[in-house]
């Protein structure tokens, strides 16, 4: 359906249409007159009034109509130049063709300024519908710009203090060695083990930073190979024996256990985490307790403490990056990096409640084939 013009009508522009329209018909029919019934001119003349009408709105079809109706009388209605008429009927005629072309003119006329604003309004509709459009894109844009920096800066919040903790103090031992305070055997044994210890920590806070940034640019690819997850637990236990000073650690460990398919360094990162998340908010003197049994076609490993556990509406927002627990001294992206490892290997990690209280991470890795 073509459109009207979005200017709207214009009176000049369809009188002017319609008077020459009312010409044209007149001067083309004229020869003619003598044959043809005044039906045809006057159907004719009716149309460049509809013209008229479309173009140039109400008033320039009532114009058109009143000079259609006077070359209608001159030319078609004998005696012919004059406004006289011979019979009454051919003033009947005359008087019901101005009704309806100016009754038909005007009707016109009304439609299309109907459709024209009808148009105009679409028009308006479309341009604030792609402004809302634009501004919806960019209002989101900045939602994620504002929740990148909210990130950006809860990592820097995070990894300052994880980094400060530590250093401080490998400074305070370094700082005392150096000003040659003299200790005996036992006491410089003592701290030359924080240092190793603190050493141990910055490199695994270093190792989670580093693996969270390959999870966010999308390059966290395991590379397989056969796992004895009891031999690779046992591992790491005996890494994180500092961490551990203060609790007990047992292990239970069932009996012919299959290999696992899995990157050794990423899940060596994700016991490292768990076991070390378990110490961090276990009770003095409680047990910490790791089950490594077989569950279907996966080897499934259980470390539960004896805290104060995590709540029902915690339980997967725990999992997302620097989201940590109440209390929490820990950089919280710990657990993200074991949750995105669990699943790139194709297993399942999730907590749950330790019986007594506490908190009890399971995670299951695919048996090798």
């Amino acid at each position: 359906m073509s459109r009207l013009p979005r200017t709207g009508s214009s009176p000049a522009i369809g009188g002017a249409l319609g008077i020459g329209g009312t010409i044209a018909v007149v001067l083309a029919l004229l020869p003619f007159r003598d044959q043809a019934s005044l039906a045809t001119p006057a159907l004719l003349l009716v149309v460049a009034v509809v013209v008229a009408g479309l173009a140039g709105g109400a008033r320039a079809a009532v114009i058109t109509a009143l000079v259609a109706a006077l070359g209608f009388n001159l030319a078609y209605v004998p005696p012919y130049g004059t406004l006289k008429a011979n019979a009454v009927d051919d003033y009947i005629a005359l008087g019901v063709f101005l009704v309806v072309a100016v009754t038909v003119g005007v009707l016109v006329a009304a439609q299309a300024d109907r459709r024209r604003d009808a148009e105009h309004r679409e028009a308006e509709l479309r341009e604030l519908y792609d402004q809302l459009k634009t501004l919806s894109a960019a209002a989101e844009r900045a939602h994620v710009l504002e929740q990148v920096d909210e990130q950006r800066s809860a990592m820097l919040r995070s990894v300052s203090h994880d980094l400060r903790t530590p250093l401080a103090a490998i400074r305070a031992v370094a700082s005392d060695l150096r000003a040659g305070v003299v200790y005996d055997d036992a006491t410089r044994t003592e701290l030359l083990d924080v240092v190793c210890d603190e050493a141990d920590r910055l490199d695994r806070l270093v190792a989670n930073l580093l693996s969270l940034s390959r999870i966010e640019a999308g390059a966290m690819r395991p590379e397989r190979q056969a796992v004895d997850v009891a031999e690779l637990v046992q591992l790491v236990v005996h890494r994180l024996d500092a961490v551990f000073r203060q609790v007990r650690v047992e292990i239970a460990i069932a009996p012919s256990l299959p290999l696992v398919d899995a990157d050794h360094t990423q899940l060596e990162q994700v016991v490292a985490n768990l076991l070390e998340n378990a110490a961090r908010h276990a009770p003095p003197r409680s047990t910490v307790r790791v089950e490594i049994r077989r569950k279907g076609d996966a080897v499934e490993v259980r470390i539960a403490d004896e805290g104060t556990g995590v709540p029902d509406w915690e339980r997967e927002r725990i999992f997302e990056p620097f989201r940590r627990g109440d209390g929490s001294q820990s950089s919280g992206i710990g657990l993200a990096i074991c949750r995105a490892v669990i699943e790139a290997h194709g297993g399942r990690i999730a907590v749950e409640s330790t019986p007594g209280g506490g908190a009890t991470f399971v995670f299951s890795i695919p048996v090798r084939s």
